[in-house]
């Protein structure tokens, strides 16, 4: 009689490997998905330190005996020897020559300015070219580039994680009602989404955009009522398939409220097409702020925006900095999640081996 013996099982004391250890092995094995994983994961980091990386306030300054914070608190330039109670400008050469006096330093972040500072002190009309104190130049309303790049990256990441979060809740929970209870409740779904899919999404973003005040928020909540349908047929599928299959029967038979057959039994078994959709998802979401605030439909002007950056790239075509270091950063961020999401995909295919 032949046999087929695995091989944890022909080595003594072997410990066998849980699904979701096979899958992250699956994925380490990717080098390119792996190291783009990393790679964003310290860009996010970075991002989300914006403030002690790229500010116009010192981290931490000593003046006249005392320390001072200026990133956390708002000093007024009285309190550095000038005539006035309005907030410091700490770009301002008297400033600065208080904290050069004996006894007085002050320690800055890397990048010596903010998103939105206006740098009234520059030798050079805006925008200016990449120099020693702006690496990347300066836009047209003279805002360093490095610190607009920085802080736009941020809101896209953040923007497109709760994008995706509520893609794939609102997802989830319409492709497994869907996709559990069939028959006439999926027939009203599929009739309901195809009407709802073919609303004119960019006509009512202009609409909504004249009537009320840009901001993240209403973007989220737009963008959010047309974000869920792809994902919720991708679910819808595996619940049809999952649904009569006989562990789903045992589950019935035992008694257990559809609740719980949905959420501990089928659900688990139907996550793979959610966590590849993850990265794509993101990157579709990502796109559209950009493509939203070049339109000037997005966030506030006074939101850093890589889809700002861009328009004012076409807008000043000279400024070739503007749009050039633009457009790197998205590539690099999209191509990046889509290695992620490849990677990932591979990972979730029970053909592969670990």
């Amino acid at each position: 009689m032949n046999a087929t013996v695995s091989s944890t099982a022909a080595v003594p004391g072997a410990k066998s490997v849980s699904p979701g250890r096979r899958v992250w092995l699956r994925f380490k094995k990717n080098r390119r998905g792996y190291w783009s994983l990393i790679i964003f994961s310290i860009l996010v980091a970075i991002s989300l330190l914006a403030e002690l990386v790229s500010n116009d306030k010192p981290l931490v300054a000593r003046y006249n005996g005392e320390w001072v914070f200026p990133v956390f608190t708002t000093y007024s330039e009285k309190k550095f020897g000038g005539d006035f109670e309005s907030q410091a400008d700490y770009l301002d050469p008297f400033i600065q020559e208080q904290f050069r006096k004996d006894g007085n330093w002050a320690i800055y972040p890397l990048n010596r300015y903010h998103f939105d500072t206006l740098n009234y002190f520059a030798t050079s009309p805006n925008p200016a070219p990449p120099s020693a104190e702006n690496w990347l130049g300066t836009d047209d309303r003279g805002r360093d580039v490095v610190a607009r790049l920085l802080y736009g990256f941020r809101v896209s990441v953040l923007f497109g994680l709760a994008l995706t979060f509520t893609g794939v809740l609102l997802g989830l929970l319409t492709g497994a009602i869907q996709g559990y209870f069939a028959g006439k409740t999926d027939l009203f779904f599929q009739r309901f989404m195809e009407i709802w899919g073919s609303m004119p999404e960019l006509y009512l973003l202009i609409i909504f955009a004249s009537i009320f005040q840009p901001s993240i928020g209403l973007l989220l909540i737009l963008l959010s009522l047309f974000g869920w349908m792809g994902l919720s047929d991708y679910v819808r599928a595996d619940f049809l398939r999952n649904r009569n299959l006989e562990y789903v029967q045992a589950a019935r038979a035992l008694g257990l409220s559809n609740a719980q057959i949905i959420w501990r039994h089928i659900l688990p078994n139907s996550l793979t097409p959610v966590v590849t959709f993850l990265p794509f998802r993101m990157s579709g979401a990502i796109l559209a702020l950009t493509s939203l605030d070049f339109l000037g439909l997005g966030v506030p002007a006074s939101t850093a925006s890589l889809g700002e950056l861009l328009a004012q790239g076409k807008n000043n075509l000279d400024a070739w900095w503007i749009a050039l270091s633009t457009f790197v950063v998205l590539t690099v961020m999209l191509l990046l999640l889509t290695n992620i999401g490849d990677a990932l995909r591979n990972s979730l295919d029970v053909r592969r081996k670990a």
